[in-house]
């Protein structure tokens, strides 16, 4: 028998829920540019609350992710597709371990 969840437990699977109908719902409207428009939308809202919180060091993280980004794109533009083929291998592997289940 499980036991039942705490409200810790079910208000991150009541947010998990959340997030995937509302990533469901842009994807619906718009497709994939959607998709990432919510991502975008829901990642700045959670950029602000970790500097509100004194956590700056997340503005360095996310432009620090972003600047890889920008790399990988210009690798992939001239012909060499490998890192952005392990950037999405390593990031399905991550969201499959720690991320949202689709």
């Amino acid at each position: 028998m499980t036991r039942p969840l705490s409200s810790i437990e079910r208000s991150i699977h009541g947010r998990n829920g959340w997030l995937q109908e509302e990533e469901r719902k842009a994807i619906e409207r718009r497709g994939e540019s959607g998709r990432m428009e919510f991502w975008l939308r829901v990642t700045r809202s959670e950029i602000t609350r970790e500097v509100k919180a004194g956590r700056g060091d997340v503005l360095t993280a996310f432009t620090l992710v972003c600047r890889l980004f920008k790399l990988v794109l210009e690798k992939r533009q001239a012909g060499d597709p490998r890192l952005f083929d392990h950037l999405m291998q390593y990031a399905d592997t991550v969201l499959k371990q720690h991320g949202l289940r689709n």
